[in-house]
């Protein structure tokens, strides 16, 4: 598969232009949830990013820079997908970020679920050979299938290590899982709690491309109620930013957000969290 076409008739991300150019950090969504195993809805996460976003300031003072004017900020739409099984659109999702790296662009998906992450990074693993995978989460999604499924939102970082080292995999905030999953989570030493100084000392130990997703129920379900699958004792925005800048800018070229189910909160403020996350990864991105 290599024709793919994107939606353009939705909301752009802080009004983002259209036009793929080199160095653009380049947004796409992934409008999927057909394996959501608990509150269905994620499917709706990229468009809500992208309407709470012209709530936003472009301004963010914590890394004093403007998506309008300091980065080149593109939104390419969503990209078209058939629902149904999660293959063909982890393929549409690689075909795409293969495009974008092609054209010299750094990939920024939107989901959806986080089985569309798979994709995505499976096209980085290409492109880069020592590439490092971050993942922000409360799960460990370590099962090799989970009702039959190996793309399931649940085998993310299984199907990640299909393709990357071990010791090139980070996973932050972890705290559901079973307990196979948490035995090699601290075998392995890939587990780490939130802390910046943790991440900061094992990614100086690397010197590889840093590609991050961010599930975004790794925060707390006071911070983010608006996801499929809440877990308590997460982390709240200042631990968040923290750990984002923990991540070296130089060394950042590509990213994910993913499952939020605005749906299941009514306030909105979850779609402004989940908004603001993009911001903020977006100008350390195209920095």
């Amino acid at each position: 598969m290599s024709e793919i076409s994107y939606d353009t008739h939705g909301p752009r991300f802080a009004e983002a232009g259209r036009s793929l150019s080199r160095g653009a950090v380049a947004l796409f969504g992934a409008c999927y949830d057909g394996t959501t195993s608990f509150r269905p809805g994620a499917r709706f996460g990229p468009d809500a990013m992208r309407a709470a976003s012209l709530g936003l300031e472009t301004y963010s003072p914590e890394q004093q820079a403007d998506t309008t004017g300091d980065i080149d900020l593109v939104d390419l739409g969503n990209l078209e997908l058939a629902p149904g099984a999660p293959a063909p659109v982890v393929d549409a999702v690689t075909w795409a970020t293969r495009d974008i790296l092609a054209d010299g662009a750094r990939p920024f998906l939107l989901g959806g679920e986080h089985s569309v992450s798979i994709g995505a990074i499976c096209a980085l693993a290409e492109f880069y050979s020592d590439l490092v995978l971050v993942q922000f989460d409360a799960h460990a999604d370590l099962r090799d299938e989970y009702l039959g499924e190996p793309y399931s939102h649940a085998c993310v970082m299984r199907r990640a290590l299909d393709v990357l080292s071990p010791k090139s995999v980070w996973q932050v905030g972890i705290r559901s899982g079973t307990a196979e999953e948490f035995r090699e989570l601290r075998d392995s030493g890939r587990l780490l709690a939130p802390q910046k100084e943790l991440l900061e000392e094992r990614l100086e130990n690397s010197d590889g491309p840093i590609y991050l997703t961010v599930d975004l129920d790794i925060f707390d379900p006071s911070v983010m109620p608006g996801t499929g699958t809440p877990e308590p004792g997460g982390i709240d925005w200042n631990c968040f930013a923290e750990l984002l800048s923990a991540i070296p800018t130089r060394r950042l070229v590509a990213a994910d957000v993913v499952e939020l189910a605005p749906g299941l909160d009514p306030t909105g403020c979850s779609a402004v969290v989940a908004a603001k996350v993009v911001r903020e990864i977006a100008l350390k991105l195209g920095s």
